[in-house]
């Protein structure tokens, strides 16, 4: 199952799930998928959903999950790569009044670029990729160790503060 996340703010992600329809529709997913939609206003038409859900169903979803697809948020990441899942991080964007700014990108990039996670084009033009990379086994992702928690945090702090200009 995947599982997709988008968090409980008031913003849609409405392409998201476009994307994740077309891709059932070209026959990149076959298997289930649950996703948390929030705010956005289309409905999926190939998968179950719901606009939110209680972080006990989110801890269930993630168990529950081989891949999680989540926004750039890290409390979701972390929660999916201390699971031991494979991560998609997609991006909401400010110019589709996904969030009130871009923060997401450098956020998702710090976990990308340390091989943590997949990250997609801020277009989502690759999301059917990440998908056959993980499905295909030359995703490359290391498995993330929770040896200090803090570590991550600081670590995109870091690369934050050095590219946020």
């Amino acid at each position: 199952m995947i599982f997709i996340t988008v968090g409980s703010r008031n913003y849609q992600f409405d392409r998201l799930f476009k994307k994740l329809d077309e891709l059932y529709e070209d026959g990149t997913l076959i298997e289930p998928i649950f996703a948390q939609i929030g705010a956005s206003s289309y409905k999926p038409q190939h998968y179950k959903y719901k606009n939110f859900i209680t972080p006990e169903e989110f801890g269930q979803k993630i168990d529950e999950a081989n891949i999680v697809v989540s926004h750039g948020a890290s409390g979701s990441i972390m929660k999916a790569l201390n699971a031991g899942k494979k991560v998609i991080t997609v991006t909401r964007l400010e110019r589709y009044n996904e969030h009130i700014n871009d923060h997401q990108i450098q956020n998702n990039e710090a976990f990308s670029l340390n091989g943590y996670v997949l990250m997609t084009d801020l277009e989502l033009e690759d999301l059917g990729e990440c998908f056959k990379k993980i499905y295909e086994g030359r995703d490359g992702l290391r498995p993330w160790k929770n040896q200090n928690p803090l570590a991550i945090v600081k670590m995109i702090d870091k690369f934050i503060q050095e590219n946020w200009k």
